[in-house]
């Protein structure tokens, strides 16, 4: 399928729209209350969004999530660029900046730069492409301190999670056992990703036309389940707490955005 872009001043992305229209046949136009706000347009079935109309929707949409001291920081743009173009699922400008739109996103940073904030703020950019449940860490580990490993089971379903603030949580214990609960969680979530990606990457589409063929290709490589983390660690610090098969794990399901070390705690 011959992908087509705009000419514009503005930072341009596109997505192929694959969703039926009967669920949100204007997934380029977002609602707030009484007001719409146009982010793109849709050409030749495929949505072109502008980034500046972006940036514009997600400052009022953080204001309402996050109060009115919110905003989108210039230094934080570059950032927010590349994870725009990963939630609406641009597959062609992902891949010129090295991101894996099949993979989940490990986004790291210092405390209180943002990270928490943009993950819950993004799922409402393309809820139609990307989509996951924000869980913190040390509820996780709460969780099984009282029910035991059965809550390890959970997350064995094929369901999208970020997995926020991984680092932060203590140890669990049920029962005097103690059990590293992420990274086993971790573990389990990589078998499931790789068993996913595999199986649709063996279902052919023998009796589809080519152009069908490609266009279903790229479908089933994007819906299988997805691990989003954010965290406060670098690599060496994951790899002391969960181990070297965890961090080897992690480099095969993420891809890693990270806040520059000296950006400032937005929460001050």
């Amino acid at each position: 399928m011959k992908r087509t872009r705009k000419k514009s001043k503005n930072k341009q992305l596109s997505a192929i729209n694959q969703q039926p229209t009967t669920m949100n046949p204007t997934p380029h136009i977002k609602t707030e209350g009484t007001s719409k706000f146009q982010i793109g347009e849709i050409i030749n079935n495929t949505v072109h969004y502008d980034f500046e109309k972006i940036k514009t929707y997600l400052n009022i949409k953080g204001h309402i999530l996050f109060g009115k001291n919110f905003r989108i920081y210039k230094e934080d743009e570059e950032l927010i660029f590349k994870l725009c173009s990963y939630f609406i699922q641009d597959h062609y400008t992902c891949a010129q900046m090295g991101i894996d739109t099949s993979k989940g996103i490990l986004l790291t940073g210092p405390v209180g730069c943002g990270k928490t904030s943009l993950m819950k703020l993004l799922l409402h950019l393309a809820p139609h492409k990307t989509n996951y449940e924000i869980i913190p860490t040390r509820n996780i580990v709460f969780k099984f301190n009282t029910s035991g490993f059965e809550v390890l089971e959970k997350y064995n379903e094929t369901k999208n999670y970020c997995f926020d603030d991984l680092g932060v949580e203590p140890t669990g214990c049920h029962y005097n056992k103690e059990c590293n609960v992420l990274g086993e969680i971790l573990l389990s979530r990589y078998d499931l990703f790789t068993k996913t990606s595999l199986g649709l990457s063996q279902k052919p589409a023998l009796s589809l036309p080519k152009c069908q063929s490609l266009s279903l290709g790229l479908s089933q490589r994007h819906c299988h389940s997805k691990t989003h983390i954010t965290t406060n660690l670098n690599a060496k610090e994951l790899e002391n707490k969960y181990g070297s098969r965890v961090r080897s794990r992690l480099r095969a399901m993420f891809n890693l955005i990270s806040f520059n070390q000296n950006s400032i705690d937005k929460r001050i």
